[in-house]
């Protein structure tokens, strides 16, 4: 459980990029992990990403994040999974994400 005002105060590390070597379409795709550097409590978000063009990527679905985080409102209460999503998707913008998939895309070209 985190309170999703405190979410951005959560640090995150970037966990491992998995290249897929089938492309959809003309474009690559894969998944990124990413996870609190401490074991306790663990916390982590994962979502897959595409090329959308050479050496550009993009979420694939900013609403499809995996994670184990329950962010929770100022009551103590669960937010819906879309408000959830907003203030994930916050966190994993605030992320190199882009460039730790661009550096695994270029590991996969080698």
């Amino acid at each position: 459980m985190w309170q999703a005002e405190s979410a951005p105060e959560l640090h995150f590390v970037h966990l491992g990029t998995q290249v897929f070597n089938v492309k959809e379409g003309d474009h690559l795709y894969g998944q990124t992990v990413w996870g609190s550097p401490s074991a306790d409590p663990a916390a982590g978000v994962a979502w897959d990403w595409v090329e959308v063009a050479d050496g550009v990527v993009a979420m694939a679905d900013p609403m499809a994040l995996v994670t184990n985080l329950h962010l929770i409102d100022s009551e103590g209460l669960p937010l819906p999974t879309t408000q959830a999503a907003v203030h994930l998707n916050g966190i994993v913008h605030a992320l190199p994400w882009q460039s730790e998939v661009q550096r695994a895309l270029h590991r996969n070209a080698a």
